[in-house]
């Protein structure tokens, strides 16, 4: 659908704000209350009441008596997409591959406003204190694949995120200012990839490139990433980058 054909008299308003509620939850708050939930959505309690209870009612959320919590049921939004979308499935192999030939963890992400979400991942190893699966939200200005992204967003998607950007301080590593950030993405765009060093969480590093279509146009970041401990950030192009550019240049003709 194009610009055209879409304004806001084409939206529901009550679907909006029921996805709203559903994306209220994340892994800093699994359960919310209806006053939790009310302030996160700047819903009304009365109507984040009837959203909570419409979707404890289709088998969405349950209710313990005070607090609400997601159920299973609603991982059948999520698989809705991964079995419909052609992306995902193109890049699964291109990560397995890239396992296969380093030993190490590898992922695929697209920006999705602030941060980058996982489409796909191909785990030898838990490198992270969370568990990193397909729908995985991380912030992107400390993260390989959001510099990466971020690098080759046209000027307009930039200057939005930048002026919105979180900018939390996550580890001593983390550079959290614009100009720090902007210095970081014309490197990666000088080099064609993006290292992060425990930026995003101490004994953690990571390595990104993009990959674009065969018209060149940014399709995702694909990544690795490896404990710090058993690898330098300065070995990690030579020994890591050969495998992630295999990988782009067979996307390349697929995606």
């Amino acid at each position: 659908m194009t610009d055209r054909t879409f304004n806001d008299r084409d939206m529901v308003a009550g679907l909006e704000k029921g996805l709203a509620i559903i994306e209220a939850f994340d892994q800093s708050r699994p359960r919310l209350s209806l006053s939790e939930a009310a302030a996160v959505t700047g819903l009304t309690r009365a109507a984040a009441r009837r959203y909570l209870l419409t979707l404890t009612r289709l088998g969405y959320a349950e209710f313990d008596g005070k607090f609400f919590s997601l159920t299973p049921r609603i991982l059948r939004l999520g698989y809705a997409y991964a079995s419909s979308a052609k992306l995902p499935a193109r890049v699964q192999p291109a990560l397995e591959q890239i396992s296969a030939a380093t030993g190490e963890s590898s992922s695929a992400a697209i920006l999705e406003d602030r941060s980058i979400v996982y489409i796909a991942r191909s785990a030898t190893r838990r490198i992270m204190s969370i568990s990193l699966t397909v729908g995985t939200h991380l912030p992107a200005y400390c993260t390989s694949m959001g510099r990466v992204l971020l690098a080759w967003s046209d000027a307009a998607t930039l200057s939005a995120y930048l002026a919105d950007a979180p900018f939390e301080k996550l580890t001593a590593k983390t550079r959290t200012t614009e100009a720090e950030l902007r210095e970081e993405l014309a490197l990666v765009r000088r080099d064609g990839y993006a290292l992060i060093d425990e930026e995003l969480e101490l004994g953690l590093r990571s390595i990104a490139v993009p990959v674009f279509d065969s018209r060149e146009r940014l399709v995702c970041a694909v990544n690795i990433g490896v404990q710090a401990a058993r690898m330098s950030i300065a070995d990690m192009p030579a020994r890591m980058l050969p495998a992630l550019q295999a990988a782009q240049a067979e996307l390349r003709r697929i995606v």
